[in-house]
């Protein structure tokens, strides 16, 4: 209970946790099961927590659906999850000027930048290409 009052815990992140912590697995699964059952531990609501929070940090839909992945949340809660969040295109774009300034970059080199950076925190193709505009040009040197 100490864990949980700090933050909320996903299933798998709290087992490996109480694991760690030395308790067998036949106490950790009870106590688990429990908590899950009392909905003191839910995967639902830490997925959509868990989105809504670093999609505020500037982060996409893929970074964030693998990192769910690695908490061993099921893949239908962080698709549920995901869905919830509505235009990750907008976030995208407010993240690239926040970052780079309200001017869309003219030279394919800035181009490129903006487009790692956007790729590295997460974002698709699509967010991507909407966030710098559909005219992605090599002959604009």
């Amino acid at each position: 209970m100490a864990l949980l009052a700090r933050r909320d815990f996903s299933s798998g992140e709290l087992t490996a946790k109480l694991r760690d912590q030395g308790y067998s697995a036949a106490a950790v699964h009870a106590v688990v099961s429990d908590l899950i059952e009392n909905r003191f531990v839910d995967d639902a609501r830490f997925a959509a927590h868990y989105v809504n929070q670093h999609a505020e940090r500037g982060q996409g839909p893929l970074r964030i659906r693998r990192e769910l992945a690695e908490l061993d949340i099921e893949q239908a809660l962080i698709e549920q999850a995901l869905a919830g969040e509505s235009d990750w295109s907008r976030r995208a774009r407010e993240l690239r000027i926040r970052k780079f300034g309200l001017a869309l970059p003219k030279a394919w080199r800035e181009k490129a930048k903006q487009a790692r950076f956007l790729q590295y925190r997460g974002f698709s193709a699509d967010h991507i290409r909407s966030a710098l505009g559909p005219d992605l040009d090599v002959d604009d040197d």
